[in-house]
């Protein structure tokens, strides 16, 4: 069975997690980039403050991470990239991150949408499904967090968390979900 996931897995491309050294992500981006390999480094503005001035940035928005879309081929070629660390695997191989959860990154980004990140772990809650707004579509579980509801989109291969607050009434009940 090991040998039918291998071959399945050099098959079509899946979305994995790179592990990038401290503050390279977007030197590790421009460099895959080059390489023609698809590369999704989800960033988002802040603005910082130094003694002179103040001044919108782009910084990365789950440090240290970035998210390539390849062939498990190209894996050697992906590792042996300026700022790589490693690739987040999960039992000994490399673990696809499914494709929805990318899209709902890109979708929360895109819609200017209050977020946090966290690598807390929390209780498992209801699973929901947002029914309306601009968020709909995007499956999680409920938190209820000091009498606000957010819904936890959980990317487990890098152990890291998307919390965004929503209104309940823009949610259904879900029994399960993948």
């Amino acid at each position: 069975m090991e040998n039918k996931v291998s071959i399945n897995m050099l098959k079509e491309r899946k979305w994995y997690a790179l592990y990038t050294k401290s503050r390279n992500e977007k030197k590790v981006y421009q460099n895959l980039i080059e390489k023609n390999i698809e590369t999704y480094l989800p960033v988002e503005k802040k603005l910082k403050q130094w003694s002179d001035r103040k001044k919108w940035v782009e910084e990365p928005m789950i440090r240290s991470y970035i998210f390539v879309k390849i062939f498990l081929y190209e894996l050697q070629d992906v590792l042996q990239t300026p700022g790589v660390v490693t690739i987040i695997r999960f039992g000994g191989s490399p673990e696809a991150i499914p494709e929805n959860q990318i899209n709902t990154i890109k979708k929360i980004l895109s819609n200017d949408i209050d977020y946090e990140i966290s690598s807390e772990k929390f209780e498992i809650g209801q699973k929901v499904e947002v029914a309306s707004g601009k968020l709909k579509g995007i499956k999680g579980e409920l938190i209820n967090n000091l009498n606000k509801y957010k819904v936890l989109i959980r990317i487990e291969s890098i152990n890291q968390n998307l919390l965004v607050q929503i209104n309940p009434t823009n949610l259904l009940k879900l029994e399960n979900f993948d």
